[in-house]
């Protein structure tokens, strides 16, 4: 492969626009949707995450995931730790492949950053910090390579455009499980510390996600190009939908709603974005909507588990819908693979397999991972503390002017 000055340029664009999605994105995100007394907390947890798994992923994270070489499709066999061997003029493709590890890391970051949701205002730092360590190594990097490092999902034939399998399903099925250990907060209420942070987070979401969709075709390229317009398209539909339901509950439309709506849109459309057209979007936005108001609402409320910022929810149940929307609505005009409506069905039955496994996998080791450092170390925070909030009692400081 020859080096393509473009197809650089647009890279290093999309890897920064990903890195926006978690600083500042979900931050603000997780922080304006807090209360007051633990917004700061909320954001460092995001920003800690997103350190944590930048220092792993150049260490050994890379290389155990892409290596070329595979442990029964399990896990890469590691050859370039600390990014040994790995040169400027390395080419992945037709972009540096130090670039395209930077954006691979984004994702890394990104993904653990989204677990935090589900725990705040509740959860040790310390133990935040050892979680993060041992979940990235664990369960991101095992999962990363299943789907797109040659691992065994991918070579079944499933596919996931750009974070269905590793990062959606992957958080949330994770934020269940470390929120079933942490168990409910005292005050389960949560009414935002200030929504205007919240619009502002995601806007950087909705803005960063173009480059996280449309940065996975790799290249400035008509799929690139297909893939931004497609996840603008389902995130539309899915906010509208977010609304016209808010108005039917409730009688009136919420801003909360909305950019609930627009998120849970985005997380659908993720693993179907190289591989669906316009119509395919649309539906995929619209059902997203349905399946994330419903989790929120009903099925939250029935089970009892305190997913505080409903990451499960959201990025859980919405991230398997887009990988069994793109079993169902791929079509071959866009990336030459074609889903049950387009006369195969055997990609449906693969993109199944890949929910399941990665629903079991994460779900079980994330549970393990939480259940063995609160029988050693702990996971809550003092009643007391938790009460007066984590920002005075954690860090000494307070967010309340911000």
């Amino acid at each position: 492969m020859i080096l393509s000055t473009g197809d650089t340029a647009w890279m290093l664009v999309a890897t920064i626009m990903v890195l926006l999605m978690t600083i500042p994105g979900i931050a603000f995100f997780y922080g304006g949707l807090s209360k007051k007394k633990n917004v700061l907390n909320s954001m460092f947890l995001s920003l800690i995450a997103f350190a944590i798994a930048s220092l792993i992923w150049i260490i050994y994270g890379y290389s155990l995931s892409f290596s070329p070489e595979s442990l029964y499709g399990f896990i890469a066999i590691p050859q370039n730790i600390f990014l040994e061997g790995i040169g400027i003029d390395s080419l992945t493709g037709s972009i540096p492949t130090l670039l395209y590890v930077a954006f691979q890391l984004t994702f890394a970051g990104l993904t653990a950053a989204i677990v935090s949701g589900a725990i705040v205002g509740r959860m040790k730092t310390k133990s935040w910090v050892v979680f993060t360590i041992l979940w990235v190594s664990l369960v991101y990097i095992p999962v990363c390579h299943w789907i797109w490092g040659g691992g065994w999902l991918m070579n079944l034939g499933a596919v996931d455009f750009a974070g269905g399998v590793a990062v959606e399903v992957n958080s949330g099925f994770s934020a269940l499980a470390l929120s079933l250990v942490l168990g409910k907060r005292k005050d389960t209420s949560l009414l935002p510390h200030n929504l205007g942070y919240a619009i502002l987070g995601a806007g950087f979401l909705w803005f960063g996600w173009m480059g996280f969709n449309g940065g996975s075709a790799l290249g400035a390229n008509g799929l690139a190009a297909s893939a931004l317009l497609i996840s603008n398209t389902a995130a539309a539909a899915a906010m509208i939908m977010w609304v016209i339901l808010d108005v039917i509950k409730i009688g009136k439309p919420t801003v909360l709603g909305a950019i609930t709506g627009a998120v849970a849109g985005l997380v659908a459309i993720t693993p179907a974005a190289g591989f669906v057209n316009l119509l395919g979007s649309l539906i995929i936005g619209i059902g997203a909507s349905l399946i994330s108001y419903y989790a929120v609402y009903y099925i939250k409320d029935k089970f009892g588990y305190d997913d505080a910022l409903d990451v499960f929810g959201v990025h859980g149940l919405s991230g398997v819908w887009g990988l069994i929307a793109t079993g169902l609505f791929a079509a071959p005009s866009i990336n030459g693979v074609a889903g049950l409506f387009y006369g195969n069905p055997n990609q449906l039955i693969v993109q199944l397999i890949a929910v399941v496994a990665t629903m079991i996998y994460t779900f079980a080791v994330s549970f393990i991972i939480a259940k063995a450092l609160d029988m050693t170390m702990g996971l809550r925070v003092k009643d007391s503390e938790e009460i007066t909030g984590l920002d005075s009692a954690l860090h000494e400081e307070s967010g309340y002017r911000i």
